[in-house]
């Protein structure tokens, strides 16, 4: 009886095939093989329906290989049995498999409209643009542009594969358009980077009476989600449900709804939708887990993916790279560890993607070692690989990994692209790379790269990181046609952070006279910073003039740099009025504020102004209080700063300590400065440098140089500070052998360039030991004509010591480089009345009189402590 009605239950599993595919994956393979033994016992499966029939039933429920045999035993082929084959690969993804199965009926049969479907999806998932445009030509040369569904395939292949021009056009000529039309549209206009075009053709859509279904929602409320249009997404959330696509109905609606909200930081209107699924696919649980990880709510995130699992629902690749971003963003090594686990277990590390995933987590996390045996241990590496493990060493501070495994990648790697340049230039970033950055441009310029003006403006970077401004800025001017206002803002601030502030102001007005671009407040702040550190107070005007023009004066940061800037130039009523007069502060204004007044010696009105403060200190805040502190000597209010850092852990901060150290020598207290530099476990050069400076102070310049010495054993880079301070701390101890050797030492040893500070110390030294001629001698060997600080403290000595005639020469010295400053005159003055020539002190006083100079009254200040 079975086998009497074997051929009509055949015809019955044809029929669901045709018309019930999604029942198809429902079937279980016992019953699918009983079926397939009854047709063969029976001889039915030679009929070219039957067989055709099980080839699809095994594709639908993941069984490809079962369905090759069967269409390899298939002896007289139809169409029909190409076209089965080739959607049973389609179905499976062998996408590749499809397109050469096609090759192969070329040379058997013809094909039919089906065929052409199926091939236009295959090259359509492969982004295969030039074959889709040659089977459209087929189309068109065999009528076939009426047939709807091969339009609507077409259409869909070139939005998928970018061609949005070709898109349109094929769309605008569409005589009938169905749902499915306009879902291709959407699609293609969201996944090209398009969401507001998408939302403009869903709203079109609507608008001419074609109800959208579930795709064209889904694509609308991503579209949506891109834009954070929270309450347009509403509303199509709303259309949905007037619809009957409601938050149970679709689970693909509620999916993208779930991320919108996520992504728009409704959690709450997420987590609700969420609880209200009756099943849930791992799209479901990816959204919510994805939301959770934007938010931050890292114990949450992973509490669902155990939920997940509980819930008999296997996490995908996708699960993984939304966690992996979780631990990558907030630095979670030991959670990114347990993640790689879990993606072992899974065998879900051969995925490139979580792989590639994983070496960024482990890069960020600061764990090197772990990214470099898991990438030596790839099997297929592409250049996003290759690129995460440069970049990531770079990021690391690392210089020679990076460039090793650039050179590794160019010799048998995957093909560069900018992304590789972009992620190398940032490892040359000192003078000994400039070697490396110069091959780099070369190899740059071979490849064609100098056309973007990315790539030009990570080598200006570059170049400016080697302290090779000239490179930097040749660069610039070879490049023009095609520079930016990112490319200006390179060249001015690489060459502030550099020290360098005459460039940026040159570079300003260049970019002023011979560009369009208008300065934006990158430019503004470094234009500001520049004219500070050189005290250009009418060039910073001036640029305070043009940030209120173009209404820039309101950034925040532009207004910090002004604070800043006037500070400098010892124009502190209009530093205080930008300040006072700010409707809006932030700690860096304060924190400008008051190194400003400290930078001005008014360490009075520092410590008023740090009683209003309005924020928490941080470290900068800190250090502005301790060197106002320090220049009142004012002991107890240092004392609490310093049990304000005990108190709220600031001891690991060197910049903190090394202030304390001053702070408690200049005050006296030797014993805590000591105790303080000892205690601190990060010693920067700074701290090594305060406490040299503090022996100095106080007389112990052994100890000074003790200090010195040990600071070289343990291999910490000495500094022209670091001299600066020995060479004081021989002047006060009367060390002038061991001031010459240091001196000396600093130049041949060291390779340090001396500063005027320099100078002005060994004169003193010399001076304070009555060794004036050789003082003066030093000062005329010294290459560059000396500054008036020298012949300074050469004046002083000689005021010290009673050498009129030597004091006299140095005064003309004096009088001629800074003849406003009262301080040489009264000193020449003072040495007269010590001579008593009391006629050249009248004649001294008169000059005085008739220049109308003032001397600047001083003052004295004692701290009652309790």
């Amino acid at each position: 009886m079975l086998q009497r009605d074997l051929s009509s239950l055949l015809k019955y599993l044809g029929s669901v095939l045709n018309y019930h595919k999604e029942y198809c994956t429902k079937l279980d393979l016992k019953f699918i093989g009983s079926f397939h033994c009854l047709a063969l016992k029976t001889g039915d499966l030679a009929h070219v329906s039957t067989s055709t029939s099980f080839v699809t039933l095994y594709a639908r429920r993941g069984y490809l290989n079962s369905s090759w045999s069967l269409f390899h035993g298939i002896s007289n082929k139809d169409v029909i049995a190409w076209n089965a084959m080739m959607s049973a690969c389609l179905h499976n993804k062998c996408f590749i498999s499809a397109l050469r199965l096609f090759g192969y009926m070329l040379t058997d049969m013809d094909f039919d409209s089906t065929t052409l479907l199926i091939v236009i999806s295959a090259l359509s998932n492969l982004k295969k643009l030039q074959q889709g445009r040659v089977l459209h030509g087929i189309t068109l040369k065999w009528e076939l542009n009426s047939n709807r569904f091969l339009g609507n395939a077409l259409l869909d292949m070139y939005a998928r594969c970018g061609d949005l021009n070709c898109a349109e056009l094929m769309f605008a000529k569409m005589e009938f358009r169905d749902s499915t039309s306009w879902n291709s549209m959407i699609g293609g206009y969201l996944h090209n980077g398009y969401p507001e075009k998408s939302l403009s053709c869903f709203t079109k859509m609507h608008f001419l009476g074609v109800h959208p279904d579930s795709t064209s929602l889904s694509s609308a409320i991503s579209a949506c989600s891109c834009l954070g249009e929270l309450c347009l997404g509403a509303s199509i959330h709303g259309l949905g449900i007037k619809l009957g696509y409601d938050e149970t109905s679709n689970l693909s609606v509620t999916n993208a709804l779930i991320s919108f909200y996520s992504k728009c930081d409704f959690m709450d209107a997420a987590e609700k939708l969420f609880t209200g699924l009756t099943h849930r696919d791992v799209i479901s649980w990816n959204s919510m887990i994805d939301g959770l990880a934007e938010q931050g709510r890292v114990t949450e995130a992973f509490d669902l993916l155990q939920k997940m699992q509980l819930n008999r629902t296997q996490p995908d690749s996708v699960t993984v790279l939304a966690l992996l971003q979780l631990c990558t963003k907030y630095g979670l090594l030991r959670e990114g560890k347990t993640v790689h686990g879990f993606a072992l277990r899974r065998e879900l590390q051969f995925d490139l993607p979580v792989t590639n995933s994983l070496l960024d987590m482990y890069m960020n996390c600061y764990g090197l070692r772990f990214a470099y045996h898991l990438f030596t241990s790839m099997d297929h590496r592409d250049l996003i690989s290759w690129n995460t493990m440069i970049g990531g060493y770079s990021y690391n501070g690392e210089s020679k990994e990076p460039k090793m495994l650039f050179r590794e990648l160019l010799r048998s790697g995957p093909q560069c692209r900018l992304s590789t340049v972009l992620v190398i230039l940032p490892s040359c970033n000192s003078e000994k790379d400039v070697q490396f950055g110069e091959s780099t441009h070369c190899w740059m310029v071979k490849s064609g790269f100098l056309e973007d003006v990315l790539a030009v403006n990570a080598l200006m970077l570059m170049y400016l990181n080697c302290r090779d401004m000239r490179a930097s800025i040749s660069l610039l001017e070879t490049n023009k046609d095609i520079a930016d206002i990112v490319s200006w803002n390179t060249i001015i601030v690489g060459s502030v952070q550099n020290g360098c502030y005459i460039e940026p102001l040159k570079a300003f007005n260049k970019m002023r006279s011979d560009t369009d671009f208008g300065p934006d407040s990158i430019t503004l702040v470094s234009v500001i910073s520049a004219s500070g550190n050189l005290e250009l107070k009418y060039y910073g005007a001036l640029i305070h003039g043009l940030a209120q023009k173009t209404l820039s004066e309101n950034d925040i940061q532009v207004k910090n740099a002004l604070i800043t800037m006037y500070c400098r130039c010892r124009d502190i009523s209009s530093a205080e009025l930008l300040f006072y007069k700010s409707p809006y502060k932030n700690l860096c204004s304060w924190n400008c504020m008051l190194s400003g007044l400290a930078l001005n010696k008014d360490g009075k009105r520092a410590l008023e102004l740090f009683h209003h403060l309005e924020f928490k200190p941080n470290e900068f805040t800190l250090v502005s209080i301790l060197t106002a502190c320090t220049q009142l000597g004012a002991l107890r209010h240092g004392r609490e700063i310093n049990g304000y850092v005990v108190r709220y852990g600031f001891q690991g901060n060197s910049f903190i300590y090394s202030a304390l150290v001053d702070m408690y020598s200049k005050c006296g207290r030797l014993e805590a400065a000591v105790k303080i530099f000892r205690s601190s476990l990060d010693k920067s050069v700074a701290s090594w440098n305060s406490m040299i400076s503090a022996y100095g102070f106080h007389g112990y310049g052994t100890k000074a140089i003790k200090l010195s010495n040990e600071m070289c054993d343990l291999g910490i880079e000495v500094t022209s500070s670091t001299f600066i301070a020995l060479l004081s701390a021989c002047t006060h101890s009367g060390l002038v052998d061991e001031g010459w050797k240091h001196y000396n030492c600093m130049v041949e040893k060291f390779g340090i360039k001396p500063t005027i500070k320099h100078h002005v110390c060994m004169v003193h030294m010399l001076g304070r030991a009555g060794r004036l001629d050789e003082a003066y001698e030093f000062i005329k060997r010294i290459a560059n004509p000396p500054e008036s600080g020298v012949w300074g403290a050469l004046l002083s000595a000689c005021k010290d010591h009673g050498d009129l005639e030597m004091g006299k020469s140095v005064a003309e010295h004096l009088f001629a480089l800074e003849p406003e400053n009262t301080g040489y005159y009264i000193l020449m003055a003072n040495m007269y009345s010590a001579a008593g020539r009391w006629n050249d002190v009248i004649e001294v006083r008169k000059v005085i009189q008739e220049k109308q100079l003032r001397k600047p009254p001083g003052w004295s200040s004692i701290d009652l402590l309790p």
